[in-house]
């Protein structure tokens, strides 16, 4: 999801390639948007800086609150490309994770009335708490209702835990703040089907309507499956999928898949595990996917011979019978 609005868009992608270090690829899957076409939005905004003299320089404190936006969305890019990597063998890269909470961080201290930043780092610190138990000792994923949870940083949680409690009592929920309350409603489950999907998809509702993007569709949908059953949730997908956006998105199809898996439509499963694979994804998210593909592809096989077991053996025709 893009949390900054679309007139940030420009500057947070040219720190997160100047600054943040991150690739044209990894900056343009967090956008959303096809690599050539950001790469022609920086080659753009590098020209209009080179063009117009614009130096490179601290800003005045009193244009610091105008910056801020667009600081916090550097600050989330950069942590979530180190919470699940683009591309490569290492699916977490913790050093941009640590350089997103030290940023976060930084920006309370600077702007401790800010809501938001104080979200941000609650989110940030909520989420990458988990981050222990996200693998297993081979490197494979594993998901969220399959980690031990006894691995989880409490030190991490409690200290979001307590930042979000006092934006909250401020009052002012936006996007940050309201991902970290879904980050805050699975650390407090303690165990997988404890986790309250109601109240969880009910944040992204709220989050959709704060932020709208098509990510957080995406997110809401897996919810309410969660929630409620696969059923509720495709039609949700379905739709998500028609409108175009995340066609490219290796996670929708990976959604599918898991939905198509729990509902027992293990045919359809596989068909969206194949095409998640294609799209990409880290090493790591491949062999999870590929492995979840072996899974359905068994059932399909299972089924089909249960079928053939069972079926009546047909009456011969009197062509048939011998001695006719």
């Amino acid at each position: 999801m893009l949390p900054s609005g679309a007139g940030h868009r420009r500057p947070v992608a040219l720190a997160l390639r100047t600054l943040g270090g991150l690739t044209t690829e990894e900056i343009a899957r967090a956008f959303l948007v096809p690599v050539a076409t950001l790469a022609q939005r920086l080659v753009r905004a590098k020209k209009k800086i080179r063009d117009a003299g614009i130096p490179y320089s601290v800003p005045e404190p009193a244009d610091l609150p105008g910056r801020l936006e667009a600081v916090m969305a550097v600050a989330y890019l950069i942590f979530t490309e180190g919470h699940a990597a683009t591309h490569g063998d290492a699916p977490i890269r913790a050093d941009l994770c640590a350089e997103a909470i030290r940023l976060a961080r930084l920006l309370v201290r600077l702007f401790p009335e800010a809501s938001e930043a104080r979200g941000l780092l609650a989110l940030l610190l909520l989420t990458d708490a988990r981050r222990q138990a996200r693998l297993d000792a081979g490197g494979d994923v594993v998901p969220l209702e399959e980690q031990d949870r006894s691995r989880w940083d409490r030190a991490q949680i409690e200290e979001g835990a307590a930042l979000l409690e006092g934006v909250l009592r401020d009052g002012a929920l936006g996007a940050y703040a309201l991902q970290a309350a879904i980050a805050a409603v699975h650390a407090r489950a303690g165990r997988a089907e404890d986790t309250a999907w109601g109240e969880i998809a009910a944040l992204y509702s709220m989050l959709a309507q704060v932020r709208p993007s098509p990510v957080v569709e995406l997110n809401r949908a897996i919810a309410v499956a969660m929630a409620d059953g696969a059923d509720y949730g495709l039609p949700l997908l379905d739709a998500l999928e028609a409108r175009g956006e995340l066609v490219e998105y290796h996670l929708l199809s990976a959604a599918r898949g898991d939905l198509f898996r729990r509902a027992g439509r293990f045919a359809e499963a596989a068909v969206s595990y194949r095409r998640a694979i294609s799209l990409g994804g880290n090493e790591a998210e491949r062999r999870f996917l590929e492995r979840r593909l072996r899974e359905v592809s068994e059932a399909v096989v299972a089924a089909s011979e249960a079928r053939s077991s069972s079926r009546p053996l047909r009456p011969l025709g009197r062509k048939e019978h011998t001695g006719v």
